[in-house]
């Protein structure tokens, strides 16, 4: 185990599961040592999550196969009008199977019959095994919490093992390196770092200190921490993800109604083409065909393939989804988000990395920079933002570090109504930064100048702060924010695809237009408030476009409801998760992009399926009746075009199920995973599926039967 020689572990994997008394203990008479604890507890966790992983598995697999069978109910199938005309086809065929008991045709009708079967099978299994997949991640983060400990920290000083479920708001825990935390809560005391890609996704730990919130399910990497519960059983943000990936609801999206419309009549008018075929071959010979076959030629013809993957590339796209840590309310979100024509996008956090720095002091004429630096420096003292801190270091790189533990004076916080804070020194001066119109607005007299340095740092795409000494202006800070590395050449990709992006921001209009154009979005709109959002959104909707955007806020609420794709922020408050329809676990507004590309996935697969699926059909009909034909003698012109040699009609009809049946698990990961895309117009996208697509479901059918048939022949059956 790579453990000190020096030191051994008492217990190592105790059969209680009491972590409490295990310790290494040093030989030479050191004091105890959890380093060997640490590793046993995490070999033994991991020993347990690959058990449950093993036994996970042997309960999917039996999951997905009870699932399999119970779709085969008609009461499911009628809900697939093309499975189930199949389902009523191979009832038909067993029952004329069993009828033919003795008759020469009695192997045919079974053949048939069991082909069919196993068509039907494929069908419910493709559906089974995506719906699985997704009620992973909610089986997962149970199992997670079914092994999960916690010590519980006594009035005392002394802590007792007791299981995740019997935290309540308000109780203390220990967490030692390696433990998994229990609940969430906050830190009352220690500092460590803490492995949140259970829960987020990213692998970097994260610093925790006082006060900081962890999440339950996060496991701890170094150090020890106190935490103080603050949540009951059922509100713990495990318990959330569970509820919104089960609460998840499998909603037939409208194109997918309208494409189950166009499957049915297709289906339809199969059937007429069938029924219309038996009285013509049997006018010309009675043994030219018989039941059998007929229905056989029927499940062949029917779009089989995108009947039965239809639902299938529906879940997946839900669960594709909640991949990125999103989890979608429902399947119409998932599909509004690829027909998306505008994003609104706010700037900070999304287009930006949303933490201004300061980047440098301007002073004004005939102010000296250090002067600026130490006014801007006291002025930021009180300022715990990132902003804030930004301003300490530039001033102490020009000034240098100062004596902190002077009362310099009384802080004023920032407020929104006054746009600015500062600090009342004990010396009756008075200092103040923000806002340039504020600060503009305590001067009699404001230098000219100040409103050149705020238009000059606007245009660079940076934020001016003015700061004043009493009536004294003094300069101008230089505050500049990054936008997001990547981020233009996705934009470029969702042009070409045809979509517009807005970025939304409270910057003026000067500053908006540089970082607009840094970004590379199409428009933006400066001093926004949440109004301007929905007024924009209705806007876009009245012009017949789908819009999607991002928010966290309670005024946001409106607008996420107004959108057709709403991605609330986990961190946000229960109004704007209430108002959007999709939900972002890692509160990244980022992330409405990957849903973008996803949804865009769903939309582009089924369309490249079902041209695949139709071309099939096309294609086996010219496959199969010239050789089911060919045979009676009035029709033995068709004989030219049977041109794969089907050696009998009966090869020819097995052929064609056995592929029928057989394309559809080979079709399986590509409705599960997404078909490949690229960036381009809906037009050339059309274009590129029919080509690629659609080619390739006529090749295929040819390619397959002939090689099926000359299988059968090897072994008689054809």
């Amino acid at each position: 185990m790579g453990i000190n020689r020096d030191f051994k572990c008492i217990d190592l994997f105790p059969g209680n599961g009491d972590w409490t008394h295990c310790r290494a203990i040093s030989h030479v008479g050191t004091p105890p040592h959890w380093i060997a604890c640490s590793i046993a507890q995490q070999s033994r966790r991991s020993i347990l999550v690959a058990q449950q992983t093993t036994t996970a598995r042997g309960q999917y697999r039996g999951l997905i196969l009870k699932s399999t069978l119970t779709k085969l109910s008609p009461h499911e199938l009628i809900h697939n009008p093309v499975m189930f005309v199949v389902e009523i086809g191979t009832a038909v065929v067993i029952w004329l199977a069993i009828r033919a008991h003795g008759a020469a045709t009695v192997r045919y009708d079974w053949l048939v019959a069991v082909i069919l079967i196993f068509t039907l099978l494929f069908a419910t299994f493709a559906e089974a095994y995506a719906e699985a997949r997704g009620r992973a991640q909610a089986d997962f983060l149970r199992r997670t919490k079914s092994f999960t400990k916690a010590r519980l920290l006594d009035p005392s000083g002394a802590t007792r093992l007791v299981d995740a479920t019997e935290l309540r708001r308000g109780d203390r825990v220990v967490i030692e390196v390696g433990d998994i935390i229990a609940s969430d809560g906050r830190v009352i005391n220690g500092v460590g770092s803490v492995d949140e890609s259970a829960i987020t996704g990213e692998s970097a730990p994260v610093l925790k200190t006082r006060d900081d919130a962890v999440t339950g399910g996060t496991t701890l990497l170094s150090d020890r921490l106190i935490v103080e519960i603050t949540v009951n059983p059922g509100e713990t943000f495990m318990d959330r993800m569970i509820a919104l990936v089960e609460g998840a609801k499998r909603q037939k999206t409208p194109n997918e109604i309208a494409l189950s419309a166009l499957l049915g009549v297709l289906t339809l008018i199969f059937v007429m083409v069938v029924v219309t075929l038996v009285p013509i071959a049997r006018y010309y010979g009675p043994h030219a065909t018989n039941t059998t076959t007929m229905i056989a030629l029927l499940v062949c013809l029917v779009p089989t393939t995108i009947g039965s993957l239809l639902s299938a590339i529906g879940i997946a796209g839900m669960n594709r989804v909640s991949l990125v840590s999103v989890i979608a309310k429902s399947g119409r979100a998932v599909e509004a988000a690829g027909d998306i024509d505008t994003l609104i996008l706010d700037k900070t956090g999304t287009i930006t990395v949303g933490n201004r720095m300061a980047t440098e002091f301007l002073p004004l004429p005939g102010i000296a920079l250090e002067d600026l630096a130490e006014a801007a420096w006291l002025s930021s003292l009180a300022d715990t933002t990132p902003e804030g801190r930004s301003v300490v270091e530039l001033a102490q790189s020009i000034i240098g570090p100062r004596d902190l533990s002077l009362d310099l004076g009384e802080p004023v916080p920032f407020s929104a109504h006054t746009r600015m804070s500062g600090i009342d020194l004990t010396s009756g001066t008075k200092i103040r930064k923000g806002a340039v119109s504020a600060i503009r607005d305590l001067v009699e007299n404001p230098a000219p100048e100040l409103q050149e340095y705020a238009d000059a740092v606007s245009s660079d795409g940076g934020t001016p702060l003015a700061v004043v000494r009493d009536t004294t202006l003094l300069g101008v800070i230089r505050l500049k924010d990054v936008v997001k590395s990547g981020l233009k050449e996705r934009f470029s990709e969702f042009r070409a695809m045809g979509i517009r992006t807005v970025m939304a921001t409270g910057d003026n209009a000067i500053t908006a237009s540089v970082i607009a154009a840094e970004a590379g979005v199409d428009d933006f709109i400066a001093e926004a408030k949440p109004e301007d959002k929905i007024a924009l959104i209705q806007a876009e909707q009245a012009k017949g476009r789908l819009v999607a955007m991002t928010g966290d806020g309670t005024n946001d609420a409106p607008a996420l409801a107004q959108a057709d794709v709403g991605l609330a922020m986990n961190s946000g408050t229960m109004a704007a998760k209430e108002a959007g329809n999709m939900i972002d676990l890692e509160s990244n507004p980022t992330k409405l992009l990957d849903v973008v590309m996803i949804g865009k996935q769903l939309l582009i697969t089924r369309g490249a399926l079902t041209t695949f699926s139709i071309s099939n059909d096309v294609a086996k009909y010219f496959a199969i009746v010239p050789a089911m034909f060919a045979a009676v003698p009035a029709l033995r012109v068709l004989r030219a075009l049977n041109i794969m040699h089907l050696k009998t009609p009966h090869g020819a009809i097995l052929s064609a199920l056995i592929f029928n049946a057989l394309i559809i698990p080979a079709l399986i990961p590509f409705a599960i995973r997404g078909v490949r895309y690229r960036a381009e117009s809906a037009d050339r996208m059309l274009m590129r599926n029919i080509f690629n697509w659609g080619v390739l479901g006529v090749i295929v059918p040819f390619v397959g039967i002939w090689g099926i048939d000359h299988v059968l022949g090897l072994f008689g059956l054809a």
